[in-house]
């Protein structure tokens, strides 16, 4: 048989087999859904026998201190370490509790929790481990402290660890200056809030003051104790008025201080009217004495040798006469 007459017999039956499925399809001995595809089991193998040859050939029988295996429990549960559970535990329910958008979970199924409770597993574990491994460290005679005489050899030059320092030390520098810039922003923005704050109650007091006065005023109230409601100065004005004063002397104002006002105008007790020959009653010469001339020999009466004053009549002809 040539090959051309096989692959010729090979597409006979298999267009025998279509017209077949085709022929059993129309006649309703197929329908869609019958042909299902059964799902086979996998097998697991446990060879114990074959790995336990294999784990032969390949162990080492190795001293202990090359391996540093060691199979033990966990440590006991520290009390500050319950305590720190018990409190992530209240946490988290808390959390839970409060905010009804996260997915609600029993705390003996909470990931969270369970991841917190795998890393205190991992503590203890580590934690006994050591408590096996050292007394053996000890008893073997290996140090396990590195002595405090023990000095390492350095790697690196001297001149490039002092490099480093630089750099280390340039930016710690830059680090305590940018906090203390964040500093000064800080206290400027409190003494900006201070100074708005102290505006704003000043207002309050002065807008409080204007209604008890129109109260006043409108007869609605008769109590005036408000305007004895200020405060003194404070002990730090005063002790910096004390320190103005020492330095730039008292200043003020200079003009008008001798002025009479109207209580030193209206105060006569040092007033002592004077006697007829022209003494005051202490005895000393006064307002028109004997020595006195012009207008002060007027007011005080005659006085023997002092010339009088000219009347109005011959002032007025002795000015004519300058003029012509």
């Amino acid at each position: 048989m040539t090959e051309f007459e096989m692959h010729s017999s090979d597409s006979e039956d298999i267009s025998d087999d279509d017209a077949e499925l085709q022929r059993a399809f129309a006649d309703g001995e197929i329908k869609p859904g019958l042909n299902k595809i059964v799902p086979v089991a996998k097998q697991h193998v446990n060879n114990i026998k074959g790995l336990t040859m294999k784990y032969e050939e390949f162990k080492l029988n190795l001293p202990w201190i090359e391996l540093l295996g060691n199979v033990n429990k966990e440590a006991p549960l520290a009390p500050e370490l319950a305590a720190k559970m018990h409190e992530q535990e209240q946490k988290r329910a808390n959390q839970l509790k409060n905010n009804k958008k996260l997915q609600q979970f029993a705390a003996a199924e909470d990931p969270v929790l369970n991841d917190f409770k795998r890393e205190m597993m991992f503590h203890r574990q580590a934690q006994a481990t050591v408590m096996q491994a050292l007394p053996k460290l000890k008893a073997m005679g290996i140090a396990t402290i590195r002595p405090d005489d023990y000095f390492a050899e350095m790697a690196k030059t001297d001149a490039h660890m002092q490099k480093i320092r630089a750099s280390l030390m340039q930016k710690q520098a830059q680090q305590q200056r940018s906090e203390r810039v964040k500093e000064l922003r800080a206290h400027r923005k409190e003494g900006k809030a201070i100074q708005i704050q102290t505006k704003l109650q000043r207002l309050k007091e002065k807008k409080d003051m204007m209604d008890q006065v129109k109260k006043v005023r409108k007869g609605v109230s008769k109590d005036l104790s408000f305007l004895d409601s200020k405060k003194g100065p404070s002990k730090k004005s005063i002790e910096k008025r004390k320190m103005k004063d020492k330095k730039f002397g008292f200043g003020g104002k200079k003009r008008g201080l001798k002025s009479n006002t109207k209580e030193s105008a209206a105060d006569i007790s040092e007033y002592k009217k004077p006697k007829r020959d022209g003494k005051f009653a202490g005895g000393k010469p006064g307002i028109g004495g004997k020595g006195a001339k012009g207008a002060r020999g007027k007011r005080g009466g005659s006085a023997s040798g002092a010339s009088k004053r000219p009347g109005k009549n011959r002032r007025a002809q002795s000015k004519s006469k300058g003029r012509k």
